[in-house]
């Protein structure tokens, strides 16, 4: 997490408060920041990797955008996270309260912090969500 940031600290506050789910059925992956997460690190484990990404390419700097601008910027942001990994999961960012819509969202194991953020930063995002082999979800602040 960054010192200071450009984001209000409400909208860190939504972001941690957030719930972060890849997969689904008895294979879904949920995500707390903060929270150990004993179904990432099994699926960190079974993989043979060592850390994850949890992003979205949606409403970019949580300016909304329409449905077909996040799907189109979501279809680009696979694209570009398969020249990482081949160990994508669809996954859903959800604010519990309801008052933001879910945002469609990719767990994509192996891609280390520098990716993460990189990626993160080229698609217009606040945050992006990492984890390390510890498996504890964490709220990386890019601006």
């Amino acid at each position: 997490m960054l010192a200071s940031s450009e984001i209000s600290t409400d909208l860190i506050a939504s972001y941690r408060a957030a719930d972060y789910r890849a997969g689904a059925g008895s294979a879904v992956v949920m995500l707390r920041i903060d929270q150990y997460s004993e179904s990432l690190s099994q699926l960190l484990a079974a993989s043979g990797q060592q850390c994850a990404v949890f992003i979205t390419a949606c409403n970019p700097h949580s300016q909304p955008q329409s449905l077909a601008v996040n799907r189109a910027a979501h279809v680009y942001l696979r694209d570009e996270l398969s020249y990482f990994t081949d160990q994508i999961i669809e996954g859903t960012g959800s604010d519990p309260t309801g008052a933001w819509p879910p945002e469609q969202s990719l767990l994509a194991l192996g891609v280390d912090l520098d990716k993460s953020k990189a990626l993160g930063r080229r698609f217009g995002q606040n945050a992006v969500v990492w984890a390390g082999a510890d498996a504890i979800p964490r709220l990386i602040l890019l601006r």
